[in-house]
């Protein structure tokens, strides 16, 4: 219901929202295709375009990496909109995405990865799965469909024993982790189909990605939910590493924006102001109004020390930066948290492997 009422209050500034969202990149059928739809950044990127009136068909294949409830709750903010499809597939079996050949779309915008630092090292061959085979299926798409414009998510965790700030033009040959690996193996695939068939491709590189109904393996999640509950948190290291967090709402307009032709980019989405983990973890107890007991564990040789996206070619070809500070950002955050309390109750923080 809380949903339904924030909508009905932005429909007299609807016309010219739709106006402007509309014309930032150009659109012949108005239909796109969003993979992961049920997950925290493409759920939001898929709302985002149906607010202005884009017609979407999201597909997801529920998967249980992370616990289902949580993607159901956000398939159905989606399922609220009219100019809404959802399709359960999976993106890695060939014959799922070419159930779709014949439609006719404006954009793919591939959001729907195996994320998981940490869990790819424990199992490499899904990441392998769903990351490439599922980025090759889709770029086929692509090319059969006729389909002219393809966004594809990628990470900062390809930038392992690159200096900060992290620069598009860095090399990134050294993944630390087979999800890194994918990912960036997932971009040449692409780079590859765009040299081939002329596909206009943008991959968003983002960083560290937070806020509310985000993904419950990640650290801001945990340490929230937990100390609501009067758990522990745990920390791997001493709390000092640096991530350049981004809020959900910044990524989402970088992301609609990169669907405009630019022929090839790889493009940081970064808040491009890193910080502690324990600065992060203080920021959430403010808000909570609650301490957090802290377990300290041996650093992940798979993690960065560091994270921090140089963002000069994103102001400069998406005319975007980021808007949203780490303190507001955890403030809406927190605020969220508090106001869903209940079903966060149920929500596990487990990653199953």
């Amino acid at each position: 219901m809380k949903e339904q009422k924030k909508e009905t209050k932005k429909e007299k500034n609807t016309e010219k929202i739709t106006t402007t969202k509309r014309n930032e990149f150009p659109h012949k059928t108005g239909k796109f295709l969003v993979t992961g739809c049920a997950g925290f950044i493409g759920c939001f990127t898929a709302k985002k375009l149906l607010e202005n009136n884009f017609e979407v068909i999201g597909i997801d294949d529920l998967n249980d990496y992370y616990d289902v409830k949580l993607k159901k709750f956000r398939l159905e903010i989606l399922k609220s909109y009219k100019n809404f499809t959802f399709l359960q597939l999976d993106i890695s079996k060939k014959d799922d995405v070419f159930s779709l050949k014949g439609e006719k779309l404006d954009c793919i915008f591939n959001l729907g990865a195996r994320a998981g630092v940490r869990a790819s090292i424990k199992n490499p061959q899904i990441y392998v799965d769903v990351n490439i085979t599922g980025t090759l299926n889709l770029l086929s798409l692509c090319f059969e469909n006729s389909i002219e414009k393809f966004v594809l998510a990628s990470t900062s965790s390809v930038y392992a024993g690159v200096k900060v700030p992290f620069k598009e033009s860095a090399k990134t040959e050294f993944p630390l982790s087979p999800y890194a690996a994918t990912k960036k193996a997932a971009e040449l695939l692409a780079y590859t189909f765009h040299k081939l068939y002329k596909i206009d491709i943008t991959i968003p590189r983002y960083f560290t990605v937070y806020g509310p109904a985000g993904r419950p393996d990640m650290s801001i999640f945990r340490f929230i939910k937990n100390i609501m509950e009067d758990k522990p948190i745990l920390i791997y290291g001493d709390g000092k590493q640096k991530r350049d967090f981004t809020y959900i709402d910044d990524i989402v307009e970088g992301t609609i924006k990169g669907a405009k032709k630019l022929g090839y980019k790889i493009i940081n989405l970064g808040n491009s102001r890193p910080v502690e983990l324990m600065y992060v973890v203080k920021l959430i107890e403010e808000n909570l109004g609650k301490k957090a007991n802290i377990i300290f564990d041996k650093p992940n040789p798979a993690d960065l020390p560091e994270t921090c996206a140089n963002i000069t070619k994103a102001k400069k070809i998406l005319n975007w930066e980021p808007k949203t500070p780490i303190e507001e950002g955890i403030k809406k955050t927190c605020e969220w948290f508090i106001e869903n309390k209940e079903f966060i109750k149920t929500i596990s923080t487990e990653e199953k492997i």
